[in-house]
């Protein structure tokens, strides 16, 4: 196990100055499939999440983000739900075979943004108080909005593409600040991807709507 720990943290290629490691290399490839997977409503994104969550934990231990590699942890578990219900949703609905893509409620809405200020200001007392943490603000908040943005992607909350686009644009500086420039430039194409998803996914659903308008009395489309 030490000598696949040692072969993960070693260089692999240097980028902007710093050294890329293998293990960076293999979050970059899973952490772009899988957003593509979400964003094209496509179930095997969650196992593949799953493996770059395990790549990103020993990433970000190493880099000394604490609380994210405490969030991979969480978006594994987290995947195991999101994955099962994509799949059952799927089972359970029309010919589509896909579960429906729906809004935030208001109080929904206004609960989730409470709970990730709250959290973010706990969890950055903990990292500034409790480990050597050199940046427990943007740390704390990407940590706090992604379990919000990880429940709406795994609920088909059409709403949770702007809060990962919000995390992408605190990630980005993060992750230039910390020498990880790679996953900085994968959250730069995570962007881009979120924004295609939030497209794509507003497309299904204007298609979608047609149908839902001329089903016959009775029948749900």
């Amino acid at each position: 196990m030490t000598a696949v720990l040692d072969w993960m943290n070693s260089p692999a290629a240097t980028l902007l100055g710093a050294p890329v490691s293998w293990i960076e290399v293999i979050g970059f490839i899973t952490g772009a499939a899988c957003v593509y997977g979400v964003a094209r409503q496509r179930a095997w994104n969650w196992p593949v999440g799953i493996v770059n969550n395990i790549a990103f934990m020993v990433l970000f231990f190493g880099a000394g983000l604490y609380g994210e590699t405490l969030l991979q942890a969480v978006f594994a578990a987290v995947a195991v739900y999101g994955w099962y219900n994509w799949v059952r949703g799927a089972r359970d609905t029309d010919a589509t075979g896909d579960l429906p893509i729906r809004d935030a409620g208001r109080a929904e809405a206004l609960a989730g943004l409470g709970i990730v200020i709250a959290a973010t200001v706990g969890i950055a007392m903990i990292l500034t108080h409790g480990t050597d943490s050199q940046v427990p603000w943007p740390d704390a908040f990407v940590l706090a909005a992604s379990l919000l943005a990880t429940y709406g992607q795994a609920k088909k909350i059409f709403q949770h593409w702007y809060v990962w686009i919000a995390i992408d644009l605190v990630s980005i500086p993060l992750y230039f600040s910390r020498g990880l420039n790679l996953t900085a430039i994968l959250y730069i194409g995570f962007t881009a991807l979120c924004v295609y998803g939030l497209m794509d996914w507003k497309r299904t659903r204007t298609d979608a709507a047609p149908v839902a308008a001329t089903a016959p009395e009775g029948v749900s489309a």
